[in-house]
């Protein structure tokens, strides 16, 4: 099944690793660290046009990928909990 995350982007719910709050994440030394190596590891994929709410932590075929989204992380757990689900 897939999931859509924000701004035409769908991702397999089975690739899904973790799904995180901005605001929250940042705030940690641990947080930033993660999404400045991901950053430098060009495994960031930006999809919002407004001010980021998540990030998305994806694995496909042992790559880790991480989506930027504007769509706030409670919404996209609401998405995966329910028939918006995209079959």
């Amino acid at each position: 099944m897939f999931l859509h995350i924000g701004n035409d982007v769908v991702v397999r719910t089975e690739d899904i690793i973790a799904v995180f709050d901005m605001d929250n994440t940042t705030v940690s030394k641990s947080g930033r660290l993660f999404l400045a190596e991901a950053q430098k590891n060009n495994d960031v994929i930006n999809i919002c046009d407004d001010l980021p709410k998540s990030y998305v932590v994806t694995n496909f075929e042992g790559k880790t990928k991480v989506y930027i989204s504007s769509v706030s992380s409670q919404t996209i757990l609401k998405r995966s909990q329910t028939n918006k689900i995209i079959m």
